[in-house]
């Protein structure tokens, strides 16, 4: 099984365009790991809100990349 990050805008549109890596990650942990790590970069590239993904299967949708 691989995990991956979906990118959102602010409206929910997927964003597909632009300079974002396409990363796929052997567990749920190293997923949540790394954006710990890259959430600032994508905030600067337009996304707002992730989803992740177990292969299909969304695990959480819409988190935000703002501080509340």
């Amino acid at each position: 099984m691989t995990w991956r990050w979906r990118y959102e805008n602010a409206n929910g549109g997927e964003v597909t365009d632009g300079p974002l890596p396409r990363e796929l990650f052997p567990s749920q942990a190293d997923a949540e790991s790394w954006l710990g790590e890259n959430w600032r970069d994508l905030l600067e590239n337009g996304v707002e809100k992730v989803d992740l993904l177990e292969e299909d299967r969304v695990e959480y949708a819409g988190m935000s990349l703002r501080a509340e």
